[in-house]
């Protein structure tokens, strides 16, 4: 529940800065894809809190789901947050793109083990 409360308060913040504070930074694109990785990362900060809250799906069956989960959006919407501020730094961060697409794989794999262990555990 810790890593869903944290999530989805910098998800917060990071929505407001990119809402407001990015507006005089980039374009219009890339605050567009800022807020792609905020509203990944929100949804999964809540996914986190229902996969804490669970008591029907016992804690080991719940460890993989949260790995998955938990690195596919650091890698997915962090990636996603220096892409689109590239132009503001020196370092071109378009040589990590292929970090974003790894982060979503690992996302889609963590919600079918969850779906998967739901259903073995509810089914």
């Amino acid at each position: 529940m810790l890593v869903g409360i944290i999530l989805g308060g910098l998800a917060v913040v990071l929505g407001a800065f990119g809402a407001h504070g990015l507006k005089t930074l980039v374009g219009p694109e890339a605050i567009e894809t800022f807020d792609t990785g905020v509203k990944y990362q929100m949804y999964h900060a809540l996914l986190f809190l229902i996969l804490g809250t669970m008591k029907q799906l016992p804690e080991s069956q719940k460890k993989l789901v949260f790995f998955l989960l938990a690195l596919g959006v650091v890698l997915f919407s962090f990636s996603i947050y220096l892409l689109a501020l590239n132009g503001l730094f020196e370092y071109d961060f378009k040589r990590i793109g292929l970090i974003t697409p790894v982060g979503g794989t690992l996302m889609i794999f963590g919600w079918c083990v969850f779906g998967y262990r739901s259903y073995k555990y509810y089914g």
